[in-house]
């Protein structure tokens, strides 16, 4: 670094020159006064050409950049003004204070200049704005024309000690390519499957010679409805029918809400069951085929959730339409007796069984893990439930169990159930069909074993690897099904009394002793059950509920605010013990009242609030609780929300509300 400082004095510059001169002469004068005056008058002549040089040429210099700059000036100025894209200067609060003839020509006729940009372009808004970051949209239009704009700040001239930012916006007309894209988009292929639901049923409740009619009635209400897409529709199996039509038919669709669900149902040739169907759309990227895996597997959430509905597939994200009715009940048994069938080779095939429901475990899913137990020990197998805590919903089943020397060891931990789980151990899920809501998730991951059974419409989060699921929505519970499967698993089978009541428990606190969700398959498994020896005199005593509790359901039910003409939100009183049993039992108790269709009551639980949601049928509360990560039935449903306080949780709720009734805006009347 010195030696460049050192180099640099020898750099060739006049003023050099001049010192050295200067000193030598200085030098010659001190020996020699007479020969170093002819050399300083040399000296004076070279100062001062040096002097005026400078001068001279550092006036052509500034003279130079002068008259640059002012060409430069000229320039940019007929480039600003004649710029083939549109130019606009705000400031930062919209108010325009230059622009040029293209920018002009879009508002052709309109005073611009001294008034805000956004009353002239809603889209943009130039509050949004700071030095920081820029947030230009890409979606303005303008008279039709589609506007990409960028920009930047620019500090003019010091006013009044400070610096003043403006904003230059450049609109960039990309109309053409978001027509292409609308356009590409539009013509995207999209593939439907339709269902008709319970067909076998359906036709059994029709006359023989009436059958063809119903079928050619089905079709021409499929056809007219479809014709409007100019698509392609083609039956493939005697229920089964693909659709195949462009993208920008779809949006019609999901307006007029697929009015294809409520036309079918106006059928009727002397059939007893309505015409009702599921449909599964699959759209988005990809190939036909892919689409088409979509689309059946959103029809099979439809029929998972009870059908009567549609389900659109884009990708992950999925929507549902329709699914406001009753489900139908299934008369036969075939399916129970395959799914025996076939659990029966997965027990015997197994190194041991775990059991396992949903976290906050019920009697439900208490009644029907022991009647899963029942099966597994019967055909030999180690099993356990896993159950980390109880809960005041089961407390007294569980001192039963706990108090007879033949469970002993029955319930396990979700540590210990790690420890037992290898891949040809049979996990058995009951009461839920979504991983995340089981009692210990991690468990699916350390086996390919995985039994379903549920009662509850499918959710978009359901498990999709399971090797057997038997998911029925009409069953009033978990315990019917498993019932049911007991029958046909052993011929003979003999249940322990704990194992009969408990689910003989399920079946009655489901369906709020008997009047909800209850067909002739639950008085079937009730009375099986009967005859395996269930006191029911017993289990209602179970049930019985303590002079506090009551207090609190009767205040709670006091307390309750009316909401949208026909729904009841109430709050349980905060620490209480037994808070979401009280919560559901008064929201049964309010759906008892005359002009409540639907109640909702909230309690505190250790993670947030919990909400337990009722109706007669009438408003579907399992769609109201799946906007707040929630499911359920029609009629019963509930939800948990996380870090939210009371009140915030109640608003929730009535947005949750207020976009069902928008939705469904006939949802008052009986279907």
């Amino acid at each position: 670094m010195k030696g460049k400082k050192f180099t640099g004095i020898f750099i060739q510059k006049a003023g050099f020159y001049l010192f050295v001169i200067l000193l030598l002469l200085t030098i010659i004068a001190f020996l020699e006064i007479k020969v170093a005056a002819p050399g300083f008058v040399f000296f004076l002549f070279l100062l001062y050409y040096h002097f005026r040089y400078n001068y001279k040429r550092k006036k052509e210099i500034t003279q130079y950049i002068e008259n640059l700059t002012f060409n430069i000036d000229v320039a940019t100025k007929d480039a600003l003004l004649n710029f083939p894209m549109p130019l606009v200067l705000i400031e930062l609060d919209g108010t325009i204070i230059w622009y040029n003839s293209s920018f002009k020509k879009i508002f052709e006729g309109e005073e611009l200049l001294e008034k805000a940009i956004q009353t002239f372009t809603k889209d943009l808004n130039p509050e949004s704005f700071s030095n920081e970051t820029m947030n230009f949209s890409d979606e303005i239009k303008i008279h039709d024309r589609n506007y990409c704009v960028l920009g930047n700040f620019i500090k003019v001239d010091k006013r009044i000690n400070e610096d003043e930012i403006i904003l230059l916006l450049y609109f960039i007309d990309n109309t053409e390519l978001v027509n292409l894209k609308k356009t590409y988009d539009d013509e995207k292929t999209v593939v439907g499957v339709f269902i008709i639901d319970n067909y076998d049923d359906l036709m059994q409740s029709t006359e023989d010679t009436k059958r063809p009619q119903m079928v050619v009635e089905i079709e021409t209400k499929i056809n007219n409805w479809t014709a409007y897409a100019n698509g392609i529709v083609k039956k493939y199996e005697r229920d089964k029918y693909l659709f195949i039509f462009e993208n920008k038919y779809l949006k019609t669709f999901q307006e007029k809400k697929f009015d294809i669900l409520d036309s079918v149902k106006e059928i009727n040739v002397g059939n007893t069951i309505p015409v009702t169907l599921s449909i599964g759309i699959g759209k988005g990227e990809g190939s036909l085929l892919d689409k088409f895996r979509h689309a059946n597997a959103a029809l099979d959430i439809a029929l998972g959730r009870g059908g009567d509905q549609v389900v659109i597939k884009d990708g992950e994200e999925i929507s549902f339409y329709g699914g406001k009715t009753r489900e139908i009940e299934k008369r036969t048994r075939v399916k129970a007796r395959v799914i025996a069938f076939a659990l029966r080779e997965l027990i015997d095939q197994a190194s041991e069984v775990i059991i396992m429901g949903h976290k906050n475990c019920d009697i439900d899913c208490l009644g029907s893990a022991l009647g899963i137990y029942s099966i597994a020990t019967k055909r030999g197998k180690e099993a356990n439930i896993v159950l980390n805590k109880s809960n005041p919903n089961i407390e007294c089943m569980i001192s039963k169990i706990e108090s007879s020397k033949e469970y002993e060891g029955l319930f396990i931990s979700t540590g210990d159930a790690l420890e037992k789980i290898n891949k040809k151990t049979l996990l058995v899920i009951v009461d839920t069909h979504k991983p995340s809501f089981t009692e210990a998730p991690d468990l699916i991951k350390y086996t390919e074993q995985i039994v379903v059974i549920d009662h509850h419409r499918r959710g978009v989060d359901y498990l999709q690897n399971a090797v057997l699921t038997y998911q029925e929505t009409y069953a009033s519970s978990t315990c019917e099904l498993v019932t049911e499967i007991l029958q046909y698993v052993e011929e003979k089978i003999k249940l322990a009394p704990i194992e009969a009541e408990a689910l003989y428990a399920g079946i009655v606190v489901d369906t709020k002793n008997f009047t909800f969700k209850t067909g002739v398959r639950t008085f079937e498994a009730a009375a099986f059950l009967r005859r395996q020896g269930v006191d029911t005199v017993a289990v209602k005593q179970m049930f019985q509920n303590d002079l506090d509790t009551y207090t609190h359901i009767s205040n709670a039910v006091k307390d309750a605010q009316m909401y949208s003409e026909n729904i009841a939100i109430s709050v349980c009183p905060p620490d209480i013990k037994n808070a979401t049993v009280i919560a559901a039992q008064a929201a049964d108790q309010l759906v008892n009242l005359k002009g409540i269709q639907a109640a909702f009551v909230l309690c505190n639980i250790d993670e947030g609030i919990s909400i337990s949601g009722r109706s007669l049928g009438d408003i579907n509360v399992q769609i109201i609780m799946e906007k707040l990560g929630g499911g359920g039935h029609l009629t019963f449903a509930g939800a948990q929300l996380q870090g939210v306080s009371t009140e915030e949780a109640i608003e929730k709720l009535k947005k949750a509300i207020d976009e069902y009734r928008e939705e469904t805006p006939d949802n008052s009347k009986k279907e």
